[in-house]
């Protein structure tokens, strides 16, 4: 969770387990996220479900091995979906693959992407293929993408593809042939050289992650100028303002979009390669289908904002994360573009705004409040200029549940009646806040099954010799199960403060 709590704050599945394999008779789908799961845990799971689970998501989790997964696929022989994304498994070796393919012939998701999974066979990944005829969606490691023709050939259903990687001339690419059903597509590390064994069915594509290409902006027009079909479009903003207004020209059935930061360090940026306002008003005005955006950008202005709300109507989830690489930013603060986003877009559930130190005011925070109607979860990074604007802002946002504040100046004092006013609040994060003495000033929010942990300033290590001192954390969030009882050292319950 970059390291933004505690690596041992808890949140262990076990006595979820236990409850679930007693209590549920017919348990058929379970999803644990970011929760600790064992391999003790997976074989109970299956040894008391294994006939009837069918959905097993496992969803940036951490604690359980290969071991406990070869107890999941020896025992669930009806399993429709196996997701392990972003979960750091312990491979001791690759058995649960093995039984996975020799067990089942129902399989329709398998999703080990983004976990440290490296020994796979591609027999198995290719009997699978060949066993489980409903098979439409597949995302594996970096493995070398010549080495899964076998599995193509024979993956006559699939829709979706992600991980692979190209460590080969490019020439040797030539006949690759994918399956004549994918519509969305992954493919990590690719480079201009390969861009071409897409070109076939690129008018078919609905979705391409992009997020992992060696692609510079250039590259992404002329790829995007193939695809009049996508609807999903995740990349890093390397995809410049030159991009999106590709993207805008060429992709009219856009519905999500995700630009993300490019790491400093690969500097794959050339000159084009940043977002601003000039990329947000392209796509606002060329792109009215969309129900998503999320993007980093380098600057950003009203006149935008006030775009996007006057044309994205179907607008349900917006977050923008303004970053502090350009020191002059055209348009600050920002409150009647926010407001103009939020009272053009009704349609708004999930909103998160990450700005930096005067970029929203105190009235601005009161703006959003005033029109965040149906909003119900929000992220809220450096805004407004004391308690003032918090509190202007509580007296709004009527559906809220979810709130997560970030590097923001407020009290204790304010942030606790801030939970009060809002009475649809059934979570609260908080990273950095003027804190008193005792903490004993959030007391003010205390009510039955609402718990308060607080997290002291810590120091975190980043690469040699260098250290971070991470600010204090409040959570806090409704539980009919009372306080946990699994609190490290780190974690301190309030009611031990008090």
């Amino acid at each position: 969770m970059y390291d933004l709590i505690p690596e041992d704050w808890g949140g262990f599945a076990t006595p979820w387990v236990v409850e679930l394999s007693k209590s549920f008779r017919f348990l058929k789908a379970l999803h644990f996220r970011r929760m600790i799961v064992t391999d003790e845990d997976l074989e109970l799971l299956a040894r008391e479900k294994g006939g009837d689970l069918q959905v097993l998501k496992l969803d940036k989790c951490s604690g359980f091995s290969t071991d406990g997964l070869l107890h999941i696929c020896s025992s669930c022989r009806n399993i429709k979906v196996l997701f392990l994304e972003e979960s750091q498994v312990i491979e001791k070796d690759g058995n649960w693959l093995h039984e996975l393919a020799m067990n089942n012939t129902q399989l329709e998701t398998l999703n080990f992407y983004m976990t440290d999974l490296s020994q796979v066979s591609f027999d198995d990944l290719e009997l699978i293929a060949k066993r489980c005829k409903s098979l439409v969606s597949v995302k594996i490691g970096d493995s070398e993408i010549l080495d899964l023709v076998g599995f193509f050939r024979y993956a006559v259903s699939l829709e979706e593809f992600s991980g692979g990687c190209f460590n080969k001339q490019s020439e040797e690419y030539a006949s690759l042939a994918f399956p004549l059903q994918l519509r969305r597509l992954d493919l990590n590390y690719i480079s201009k050289k390969e861009m071409h064994i897409v070109y076939p069915f690129a008018s078919r594509l609905k979705k391409l992650d992009l997020l992992y290409a060696l692609l510079n902006t250039t590259d992404h027009c002329v790829l995007l100028e193939q695809c009049p079909n996508l609807e999903i479009l995740e990349t890093r903003n390397v995809i410049g303002d030159r991009g999106l207004e590709v993207l805008a020209r060429s992709c009219k059935k856009m519905k999500r979009l995700r630009i993300e930061r490019g790491a400093d360090e690969q500097e794959m940026e050339d000159e084009d390669g940043v977002v601003s306002q000039r990329g947000l008003t392209a796509i606002a005005q060329g792109c009215l289908e969309l129900e998503c955006v999320a993007v980093y950008v380098s600057d950003i202005t009203n006149a935008a904002l006030e775009s996007m709300g006057k044309n994205l109507k179907k607008l349900s989830d917006f977050r923008l994360v303004l970053l502090d690489k350009e020191e002059v930013i055209t348009d600050l603060p920002l409150d009647n573009g926010i407001r103009s986003l939020l009272s053009g877009c009704n349609e708004l559930r999930r909103f998160a705004l990450y700005l930096r130190p005067g970029g929203l005011t105190d009235m601005g925070l009161t703006y959003i409040g005033q029109h965040s109607q149906n909003i119900r979860w929000m992220l809220l990074g450096y805004l407004g200029e004391s308690d003032s604007g918090l509190l202007g802002f509580s007296r709004g946002c009527p559906s809220l549940q979810k709130l997560e504040i970030r590097g923001c100046c407020f009290s204790e004092n304010a942030l606790a009646m801030a939970v009060l006013q809002l009475k649809s609040l059934r979570y609260l994060w908080v990273q950095g806040y003027i804190g008193s003495e005792t903490g004993l000033d959030l007391l003010t929010m205390a009510r039955p099954y609402w718990n308060i942990e607080l997290i002291p300033p810590r120091k975190v290590q980043y690469g040699e010799g260098r250290e971070i001192e991470h600010p204090a954390h409040i959570l806090a969030y409704y539980s009919l199960a009372g306080p946990r009882t699994d609190f490290p050292p780190s974690v301190i319950p309030l009611d031990s403060v008090a």
